[in-house]
């Protein structure tokens, strides 16, 4: 092997289910496999579904097994250059990581309202999944330390459309100050990335014995400092993409030694081949994905349920939001399909709507955590109307009565360039520019020109 150094190659002889030879052969290979999630928010019948995936391939796809949504490509197209993909219609996501979904099916009551806990979160793929199968009424935390890749997570989370995802930028020790309060915890953690060698071959230089070391015990200090923010009788859902023991059976060992927790062990077809791993004296499982046995690339995943904690007490709980004024909330609900049960916060002048059961969450998290993004923003309030945002546009929200222009697919790139569309139409003002009835963005219709809102930082810059 040219690429992947000895000192890797010989941690990996002895490891569960590891056929060495074939690992060699399909690195060598340099195979890459492209798999995506289709986003049920925005694609809601199967008619929808085919209609994205027959414009990315004309060869007929494949599911991946273990995931309601997902897909393989036989071919990676230019993703850049698909007007479905900046309209939040699908995540191009690993697929061993999807797996996630089969976890959370078989460990939680998914119509159950839910507090869910993502504490690695950028750039969004398990953030996207988590949204797509937990209940309306449940919240999701997405939360990433690393301030340039929370940013790249809110605006993922903002195409995906939903309202009811808060995103932080927070260190995991913040979340302390939240004892016993979500009833789900998913921490994919920074690991050394040795699963990942395949699909970027780059990375193997940044890999030594000494950096797993140091992940090894990043991934203990994470886990030690955000445990009492799950609830008695929560989940912890502990992933990596690493092959290294040091990440996987020995954090596993680690888990069980130091907390009050019982391992779940997560159904595995025969046919998946994914091979199942133990650890510590309770022999707890944990599921381990070669990309010669499996269609994906490396993962380990396990989960564990706590035993034993508090449940966050909010009767001491003040409000710390502000709700839009009435006259204000009129500006709002002309753009809306309904207002029913959503709750409007005004922040320094700008409109966040969540679900109404959501209000005290948010209140709570204001008051102890950086807010990077609650909810959908609607817009700023200025004198006489809403000016739309474009988060705004990318949600399920707005009212079929919104005036919409519809953009051919070279009309759709010129104006995802934050160009003129070049498009004629009898509509006058504010316009939702759409791509085969999906959502872009906004943009303001004058007498003489168009001005385009799509928003810069989010612009394709490539040519194609």
């Amino acid at each position: 092997m040219d690429f992947l150094p000895k000192k890797f190659t010989d941690t990996l002889s002895g490891l569960p289910g590891m056929d060495l030879a074939a690992f060699l052969r399909i690195h060598e290979a340099g195979e890459k496999i492209t798999s995506l999630r289709i986003n049920p928010n925005k694609l809601q019948d199967e008619q929808a579904v085919q209609k994205v995936l027959q414009s990315l391939t004309e060869t007929t796809v494949s599911r991946v097994p273990w995931s309601q949504y997902g897909y393989y490509l036989p071919v990676r197209p230019s993703f850049t250059f698909d007007p479905f993909f900046h309209a939040g219609a699908y995540y191009v996501q690993e697929a061993s990581s999807m797996f996630v979904e089969q976890v959370m099916r078989h460990v939680c009551d998914l119509d159950a309202p839910l507090k869910v806990l993502d504490l690695c979160a950028a750039p969004g793929g398990k953030s996207t999944l988590l949204q797509s199968i937990i209940s309306a009424d449940s919240v999701l935390v997405s939360n990433e330390v690393i301030k340039s890749r929370a940013a790249l997570l809110g605006d993922n989370i903002s195409k995906w459309g939903a309202a009811n995802v808060v995103v932080t930028n927070n260190d995991p020790r913040d979340f302390g100050r939240l004892p016993g309060y979500f009833d789900v915890m998913v921490v994919d953690a920074p690991c050394s990335g040795s699963g990942l060698f395949r699909r970027e071959p780059e990375a193997v230089e940044e890999w030594s014995p000494e950096n797993v070391m140091l992940c090894s015990q990043r991934q203990q200090r994470i886990l030690a400092d955000v445990w009492n923010t799950l609830k008695e009788n929560g989940i912890l859902i502990y992933a990596t993409c690493s092959y290294s023991r040091q990440e996987d059976e020995e954090i596993m060992e680690w888990i069980q030694d130091n907390f009050s927790v019982e391992n779940i062990a997560i159904p595995v077809s025969e046919d998946w081949h994914i091979v199942k791993t133990t650890a510590g004296p309770q022999q707890g499982e944990g599921y381990r994905f070669y990309p010669d046995k499996v269609k994906g690339e490396g993962f380990f995943i396990t989960c564990f349920r706590k035993t034993s904690g508090d449940e966050y007490s909010t009767k001491k709980q003040r409000d710390s939001i502000t709700p839009v004024a009435k006259k204000e909330q009129e500006k709002v609900a002309q753009w809306l399909k309904n207002t029913d049960n959503l709750f409007m916060m005004d922040h320094q002048g700008e409109v966040l709507i969540f679900p109404e059961n959501m209000a005290s969450v948010v209140s709570l998290l204001q008051q102890h955590l950086y807010l990077r993004k609650a909810g959908v923003k609607a817009g700023q309030l200025a004198a006489k109307e809403l000016i739309p945002d474009h988060q705004l546009a990318m949600s399920n929200m707005i009212r079929d009565t919104i005036p919409q222009v519809t953009l051919t697919r070279e009309q759709s790139l010129r104006y995802l360039r934050k160009e003129d569309p070049e498009v004629t139409t009898d509509v006058k003002g504010w316009a939702l520019m759409k791509y085969e009835g999906m959502a872009l963005g906004w943009a303001k219709i004058l007498p003489n020109r168009i001005n385009n809102y799509y928003p810069k930082e989010l612009r394709i810059l490539k040519e194609v």
